[in-house]
């Protein structure tokens, strides 16, 4: 594909006040790595912490200043605003945009382009649906608006150091943070630094992503920019960071968040050996970090250990659920063992049953 033009080159731009950072979240994929727990919703409004997951972004971006959110969707795209409105509650004003077909990150911020306000300097912030991190959102903008060598800085990209880069492809920085390259994986990786998927970018930037087709930020937008000697520049932080991609990443980010590992302005409460909502019935042990929901039981002689456990999900007397979800309505039966396992809406476990480690149940059938 060809490379993304450059932007015009533009002086330092003096941002009033007024032009608070709108965001953009990317929430329109299918969730196939969460199935079966996405056949009947977007992985993005799964329960994480007692909260559907993207109230954490929301949240994290009103924190952070954001006046105003689009969310570009796709997958049951008529879910979203029932749980999530019209952002009055988090304090910002929520657009929605709906995806014909999927677009690729790049396509999808592109997609949204209408929604924003035209200003051609103001900061967009642009996060990836399934990403729970705890970066200084705020020092990342405020870097994003100092200049470099009388430049202004067209795109910041949030970028975290593992231990281990092989599965990831890598972002090299030189010493002034200036991104040099975008490196696929690598037996030998050229650096430890990973995308962490918050972006920051100028607006004008979103126009000149190609629109109307497939595009990724990841392998045509950034590298280039790059190549066509734009300012794209790396905010490397080691604050708490999770790709909640996965059942297994789901439980664990949940529990992070109840044990208070991780933070999140949408769950203003203190850490605790577990959080069970008012209007759950727990007569058995909850612990581990275990979230349990609205109407969701937990009998007596039942153990929950670094669980999930969704709206209505129920666990029998003498059941052990360990490091698992339970989707919304599901039926956990007598002295049934559920250890690592993700059962989908309204699946019933049988009396007695023992389900293998990462077995992975599908919605209304019976395991």
């Amino acid at each position: 594909m060809p490379a993304t033009p450059r932007p015009a080159a533009s002086p330092v731009p003096v941002r009033p006040d007024t032009l608070a950072p709108e965001a953009v979240i990317v929430a329109g994929g299918f969730g196939t790595r969460m199935l079966p727990l996405t056949e009947r919703r977007p992985k993005h409004l799964l329960e994480v912490g007692g909260v559907a997951f993207l109230e954490h972004q929301i949240s994290t971006l009103a924190a952070a200043g954001v006046g105003h959110v689009v969310l570009a969707t796709s997958y049951h795209a008529e879910l979203f605003f029932p749980v999530l409105g019209d952002g009055s509650r988090f304090g910002v004003r929520l657009s929605y945009v709906t995806e014909d077909e999927p677009l690729g990150t790049g396509g999808a911020i592109r997609n949204v382009a209408g929604a924003l306000a035209p200003e051609p300097e103001r900061a967009v912030v642009v996060l990836n649906g399934d990403v729970l991190s705890g970066h200084d959102l705020v020092a990342q903008l405020a870097d994003f608006e100092q200049p470099r060598d009388g430049r202004a800085v067209d795109v910041s990209l949030h970028l975290v150091e593992v231990a281990d880069a092989r599965a990831f492809g890598c972002v090299p920085t030189d010493e002034g943070r200036r991104v040099l390259a975008f490196v696929e994986k690598s037996d030998d990786p050229v650096s430890n630094q990973v995308n962490a998927g918050c972006y920051v970018f100028r607006r004008r930037v979103v126009d000149d992503i190609p629109a109307g087709r497939v595009v990724s930020v990841e392998r045509e937008t950034f590298p280039g920019l790059v190549a066509d000697g734009a300012l794209v520049v790396g905010w490397v932080e080691s604050a708490y960071w999770r790709d909640v991609g996965s059942p297994a990443a789901l439980v664990a980010a949940s529990r992070d968040l109840v044990l208070g590992t991780a933070t999140s302005p949408a769950v203003r409460r203190a850490p605790a050996p577990a959080w069970v909502d008012p209007g759950a019935r727990v007569e058995g042990e909850v612990s581990d970090g275990s979230s349990v929901a609205v109407g969701a039981q937990v009998a007596a002689g039942a153990t929950v250990r670094g669980s999930v456990l969704m709206p209505g999900a129920v666990v029998g007397a003498g059941s052990e659920v360990v490091d698992s979800v339970l989707g919304p309505g599901v039926r956990v039966g007598a002295g049934a063992r559920v250890h690592g396992c993700a059962v989908g809406d309204e699946a019933a476990v049988p009396d007695g049953a023992m389900l293998e480690p990462g077995s992975r149940v599908a919605c209304g059938s019976t395991a």
